[in-house]
């Protein structure tokens, strides 16, 4: 009952944020410019944007099924690409449910869910490191377009919410100090025993990139989702009148810009995404309110749309596949 509580809380105080954060991103906006950037869209650039979009899921799917197959090699490539769609589709509704559906989706009587959970984390822990390049690689090679931005925006809230830093700090401390003490205890009880059985699973699972055959492959993968993620933001740019002296580099530091938004815990990034791109167009390219909400919507709706159609889609066919297994073994 407590935790059903519990989890009603986190949902209304994730809604109530994605909520204040639409305001936020909406308020004052003049309607009557926004649609007449809409209007003035060239719809060729967001083919392309589409395009791009599904290949980073392609690619994204690819990564996954290398680090999952040392586990299980009956695992193939269709059923990490339905499990991600799912997922994907999933964390639009209720955040950060679609990691663990995707993992529950690959979950079989060889590969445990903590192990799966491990290479979902494996996966975030490359994301984050790909975000940070970026964000220096963007930087390195155009600094004098966002040098400014980043200092006034970025690196100086940083500096004045250094406590922020500490307490993520001192959260990872507590959290090797309890798997030490799992580790220790885990013999003298029967709950300390199960907690490192399924730690041991998460580490398993966490440690697949060592068994992984082809790692150039894997960091090819790697790349090439966030090249994706980097002409998702490049072609919308381009497909605004008052963006389209956009370069590739303003793609990539506008794309690390939008993933700082999805570790917001806000349905779907929805609010969060809005309100941070358009105030950040607003300081990089002294843009209207009206065509920093127009990019941001333009991107996080035209996803949204993907994720969800491509979601269904794997949804049925895991309801067909499901059909067809059974039916088989009965004849």
């Amino acid at each position: 009952m407590k935790k059903n509580i519990l989890n009603i809380l986190k949902y209304l105080l994730s809604f109530g944020l994605a909520a204040l954060l639409v305001y936020l991103a909406f308020k004052g906006i003049d309607w009557q410019e926004f649609f007449i950037g809409l209007k003035a869209t060239r719809w060729g650039w967001i083919v392309l944007f589409c395009i791009a979009g599904y290949l980073a899921l392609v690619f994204r799917a690819l990564r996954w099924n290398q680090l999952v197959h040392p586990l299980d090699d009956n695992i193939h490539y269709g059923r990490v690409w339905d499990a991600n769609n799912i997922g994907g589709m999933a964390s639009i509704a209720l955040p950060g449910s679609g990691d663990l559906i995707r993992t529950a989706l690959l979950t079989t009587a060889k590969l445990p869910y903590e192990t799966v959970f491990g290479t979902v984390i494996m996966e975030r822990a490359w994301d984050i490191l790909a975000i940070v390049l970026m964000f220096v690689i963007s930087l390195v090679f155009a600094w004098g377009r966002f040098g400014g931005f980043f200092v006034d925006n970025i690196w100086h809230p940083l500096q004045s919410h250094a406590i922020i830093l500490w307490g993520l700090g001192a959260i990872l401390a507590l959290a090797i100090i309890a798997i030490v003490l799992v580790r220790k205890l885990r013999d003298r009880s029967r709950f300390f025993g199960k907690l490192n059985d399924m730690l041991e699973g998460f580490l398993i699972g966490f440690r697949t990139f060592a068994l992984i055959k082809n790692k150039i492959l894997f960091l090819i993968y790697s790349v090439m989702i966030w090249v994706m993620y980097m002409l998702m933001s490049y072609f919308v740019l381009k497909s605004i009148p008052q963006l389209s002296g956009a370069l590739l580099a303003d793609g990539l530091f506008v794309a690390s810009l939008g993933n700082v938004a999805s570790l917001v815990p806000v349905p779907g990034g929805i609010g969060a995404y809005h309100y941070l791109l358009k105030v950040s167009l607003m300081g990089l390219y002294g843009t209207t309110e009206e065509i920093g909400l127009l990019f941001a919507t333009l991107c996080h709706e035209l996803h949204a749309v993907l994720v969800i159609v491509l979601g269904v889609w794997s949804y049925i066919m895991r309801i067909v596949i499901l059909k067809n297994g059974n039916a088989s073994k009965k004849n």
